[in-house]
């Protein structure tokens, strides 16, 4: 499996950006995806995550109310919507691919893209 993500770039405090995640290969027809970042110097944190219908998904408190996590399983893409961003959401992105119908926080991915950076200014 592969997983291509986009959508990162500058933004002033407040804005909003959509990241992409687009998964290819054998992928299957039950896998979850996922949302992580990482700052500078910091550990990678989870973001949000969705199930492979997208009715099922979860958030970190930091982010839950601004951010909104979707998919498209016709085109194997999951979207991460950030809006009211703030100085420090400035991370690199990363999504996440776990060969599951939902999306269990003990496991780690068992895939990762290469990640997309997003910088807020304040």
């Amino acid at each position: 499996v592969q997983l291509q993500a986009s959508g990162g770039g500058l933004v002033q405090t407040g804005g909003s950006l959509r990241l992409s995640c687009a998964a290819s290969g054998r992928t299957g027809s039950s896998y979850a995806m996922g949302w992580f970042r990482q700052a500078g110097g910091k550990e990678r944190e989870f973001v949000a995550a969705i199930g492979k219908s997208g009715g099922s998904t979860s958030y970190a408190d930091s982010v839950k109310d601004r951010f909104t996590i979707s998919r498209d399983n016709a085109k194997n893409t999951v979207y991460l919507q950030l809006t009211s961003l703030k100085p420090d959401d400035t991370a690199l992105y990363y999504c996440g691919f776990q060969h599951s119908g939902y999306w269990y926080q003990a496991r780690a991915p068992n895939y990762w893209g290469q990640g997309t950076q997003v910088t807020v200014s304040s």
